[in-house]
């Protein structure tokens, strides 16, 4: 649930704690700017959900 919670409130953080440091990066980028904040956290998301099931 904390994951969800920094997935939507920093999605790179989430990409760094999950040990994906380049998707990261780019993660940041993307977060940068106010389009690229959206597809960002789901992005994240999707990673978060991936690294839970598996």
């Amino acid at each position: 649930m904390l994951m969800i919670v920094i997935c939507f409130l920093a999605p790179w953080l989430a990409m760094f704690l999950r040990g994906k440091v380049i998707q990261g990066i780019l993660c940041i980028f993307l977060h940068i700017t106010l389009i690229g904040w959206i597809p960002a956290t789901i992005w994240a998301l999707v990673v978060t959900r991936r690294e839970q099931t598996a």
